[in-house]
């Protein structure tokens, strides 16, 4: 015969067992428990919000710790406000993060002796980490040059400087991570952008640095005490940071939730020069089977070959040791060439889209490193300029045509794969609804939009 006492303890153990099968339940739902590495092989491809919420108007007064920036900085650079709209469209060309870079300290300080970021400004940027957020995109949200008050600096020695910087990083990462204490894992936090360093003394500085960026940010608690933090390297240049930062990391209160941010935009002869030097000449041509014979614009370094180097001194310094790559910036600019009788058009559109498909196929092949596409919202081809607008934000276009070819033979998009992928059946059991990137959805509350369910599209209203 069982006393009160059995059936009193029986209970304590039943909600015992409970609570722990909650707490379990709980564990394996947290989206934390994915390595760094899984995170960022999900994030790929990536692209960034150019020219957007980095802008910083010095010409109407913006400057240093000031609030003259205001709301309307975002469109200080480009004249395109970002709306969900937007961001549906770039999630659409297939595209899984979205990198925005972001000005702090220039023009958006209300307290300039406590460095207390505007609240509007703070607002209008978790407003857009919130579209992204709401579309299942990774979002990594930066410091980005910021009209240089650290990246310029970093090189500076005196010890009053240092220690003003580092009070000022702290106390900007502190309002930022506070400010996004509660997201979840599709958030990830970079100290800085492109931190000037080129010799090994000037990379202890951002060592330093980027430990003051990384403390901060733990600090706060939180889901940011899991949160995967992204440093950079010196100048975010490949062989810099494989030569001055190895082995170089910051500490971290929790394992396995750093990575280490490099940049690739090479060689600058293909990507960036617009001219012909003394020196060398304009590569307007770049990669097997897109030389042009006879012309002096052939790319005659930092093709393939040198491109899977960079990318393997990477893995063996960095990935093979746990930490993740973020190529947070990466591009080429496409030409105009119809003024120049003697050029092939045809020629660079290709070497443009092999560049872009090159770099995002041996990211995937290698693994653990997320190419994240810059983009200037500046949809004109400039001549021989050149530019790196992919999407026309306005017109909801896309632009850069041979770029994004590039990636999706990579990546395709969803609509292209996705589709194709989700089960067919017409078994009239499975309830089982599908969106266009052939995600299963909880069947329950579906946002206006087309999903699939046995093998055939429906549309879903508001």
């Amino acid at each position: 015969m069982r006393t009160i006492k059995h059936i009193l303890f029986g209970k304590r153990i039943l909600s015992l067992l409970s609570l722990l099968l909650i707490m379990s339940a709980a564990r394996a739902q947290d989206g934390f428990d994915r390595s760094s590495i899984e995170v960022i092989n999900d994030m790929t491809p990536g692209w960034n919000l150019g020219n957007t919420f980095e802008g910083v108007a010095t010409w109407a007064g913006v400057d240093f710790l000031n609030n003259k920036g205001g709301l309307d900085a975002e469109t200080a650079w480009q004249g395109t406000k970002t709306t969900q709209e937007i961001i549906d469209f770039v999630k659409s060309l297939g595209f899984r993060s979205v990198r925005i870079p972001c000005a702090w300290a220039y023009g958006h300080i209300s307290n300039a002796s406590t460095y207390e970021i505007d609240s509007q400004w703070m607002n209008r940027v978790k407003e857009v980490v919130d579209y992204c957020i709401n579309d299942g995109l990774y979002v990594v949200l930066n410091d980005h040059w910021d009209g240089g008050w650290l990246e310029n600096h970093i090189q500076d020695t005196n010890s009053a400087t240092i220690e003003r910087n580092k009070e000022i990083l702290t106390a900007l990462w502190t309002q930022i991570a506070n400010a996004f204490i509660d997201y979840d894992e599709h958030l990830l936090f970079a100290g800085l952008n492109e931190p000037n360093a080129d010799n090994q003394a000037a990379t202890n500085n951002l060592i330093m640095y980027n430990q003051t960026f990384v403390d901060a940010v733990r600090a706060t608690g939180g889901n940011n005490a899991k949160r995967i933090l992204v440093v950079q390297g010196p100048s975010t240049n490949i062989e810099h940071t494989c030569n001055f930062m190895t082995d170089k990391m910051p500490t971290d209160v929790i394992e396995g939730r750093l990575a280490v941010e490099v940049h690739y935009y090479n060689p600058w002869q293909f990507w960036g020069m617009e001219r012909d030097e003394s020196w060398g000449k304009v590569f307007y041509y770049w990669g097997q089977g897109n030389h042009l014979s006879g012309s002096t614009h052939n790319a005659t370094w930092g093709e393939e070959e040198d491109m899977k180097r960079l990318l393997l001194m990477m893995k063996t310094n960095f990935l093979d040791k746990g930490y993740p790559v973020v190529i947070g910036e990466f591009g080429a600019n496409w030409r105009d060439l119809s003024s120049l009788p003697n050029e092939s058009q045809e020629k660079h559109n290709a070497s443009i889209k092999a560049h872009y498909r090159e770099l995002h196929r041996l990211c995937k092949e290698i693994g653990g490193m997320v190419p994240m596409t810059w983009d200037t919202n500046y949809p004109n081809q400039e001549g021989t300029k050149g530019n790196m607008t992919i999407v026309d934000r306005k017109n909801l276009l896309v632009f850069g045509t041979y770029a994004l070819e590039g990636i999706n033979e990579i990546y395709p998009r969803p609509s292209e794969s996705a589709i194709r992928n989700i089960p067919q059946t017409t078994d009239e059991k499975d309830k089982t609804i599908y969106n266009l990137y052939g995600q299963k959805t909880d069947g329950h509350h579906l946002p206006p939009g087309i999903y699939v369910s046995k093998g055939r599209k429906f549309v879903q209203g508001k």
